[in-house]
């Protein structure tokens, strides 16, 4: 019989940017790329990205959601969801959601693992910011936590972002079952 997973602690840092990136970057070399929102993304679509995005990260919040709970979000008018193709494959996406006060949230971003060291990550977070900047909010935010990316508050920082707060939480982990009956879905 199967263990179940240890709730892993994690140091949460809320970062937030109050004015649109003043840098531009050249599109990557050796490598087409595309980036298209998906105003009506397909639930199976939208989890096989998280789930290709946020393995290595620990991301299980979404995978837990119902279909229902799932569509509620995802298929706001509030939300809005952008994939990267890289030569014709999916190979990231990003999640942004308009908040209350005219604030725009990065909700989710990230590569797969594939498209990890082609030196499109810079490249794809300032189009992320560009998108949601287009519409003049007050301040686009940010979460990331000790399990992301080693560089991601370096990045964020990098592009504009200025830490604004850090918590303590808990992250459940699914156990092999939750994560099969979540993906089978």
């Amino acid at each position: 019989m199967a263990k179940k997973p240890l709730p892993l602690k994690v140091r949460v840092t809320r970062l937030e940017m109050t004015a649109a990136p003043r840098s531009s970057l050249p599109v990557p070399v050796n490598v087409q790329t595309a980036i298209m929102r998906s105003p009506d993304i397909p639930l199976h679509f939208y989890r096989y990205l998280y789930r290709q995005v946020g393995k290595r990260w620990q991301w299980y919040e979404r995978l837990r959601l119902s279909d229902e709970e799932l569509a509620a979000i995802i298929h706001s008018k509030q939300v809005s969801i952008s994939v990267l193709y890289v030569d014709g494959a999916p190979s990231g996406f990003f999640e942004l959601a308009r908040q209350p006060d005219d604030v725009i949230e990065l909700s989710y971003f990230g590569l797969f693992e594939r498209a990890m060291g082609l030196g499109i990550g810079k490249w794809f977070l300032l189009q992320a910011l560009y998108a949601a900047w287009q519409d003049n909010p007050s301040k686009v935010t940010v979460t990331t936590n000790n399990l992301d990316h080693p560089r991601a508050i370096q990045l964020y920082q990098m592009m504009g972002f200025s830490p604004v707060g850090t918590s303590e939480e808990t992250i459940l982990q699914m156990t092999d079952t939750e994560l099969l009956k979540a993906l089978d879905g």
